[in-house]
């Protein structure tokens, strides 16, 4: 079996500055991923930990953490017959808090944006702004069928 290691750091050096940062916030882009964030924002914890916080089985927070571990997001320190993870980087916690306040301040621009939603975004989001902009349309088309019927 052969590791995917060196193409990953051979694909890494030939992205550009965008591209790397994009990669960063794909790393964000899911909302499991961003609540276990949150939670290792709170304190250090262990996989066990995490499944019973998130509700979720072990192999989906594990991946998860995998996915993170592997962006530079958390790191896991063996204690006894555990792991336990914690972010790396303080300014995660940062990152968080200024992106909750951007989504806050523009909750009904983001909710709207058509773009994202032809994006294919996926997951819970993805699926939120994806509703979001079925009812936008759907209410465009019967003001429109309601202006025509006033006009007859």
């Amino acid at each position: 079996m052969t590791s995917n290691l060196p193409v990953a750091a051979r694909r890494a050096a030939e992205l550009e500055r965008p591209e790397v940062l994009a990669a960063f916030f794909q790393g964000l882009s899911d909302p499991t991923r961003v609540r276990i964030l949150e939670l290792l924002a709170e304190r250090p914890r262990t996989v066990s930990e995490l499944v019973a916080a998130l509700g979720l089985a072990q192999g989906r927070v594990s991946s998860h953490l995998s996915c993170l571990r592997w962006c530079g997001y958390v790191e896991a320190r063996v204690e006894g017959r555990y792991n336990r993870y914690r972010l790396i980087d303080e300014r995660v916690r940062e990152i968080l808090r200024l992106g909750e306040a951007i989504v806050r301040d523009n909750a009904a621009r983001l909710s709207s944006c058509l773009v994202l939603a032809t994006e294919g975004a996926e997951g819970a989001v993805g699926e939120a702004i994806d509703r979001r902009a079925e009812g936008a349309a759907s209410e465009a088309v019967d003001r429109r069928a309601e202006g025509a019927v006033g006009e007859l």
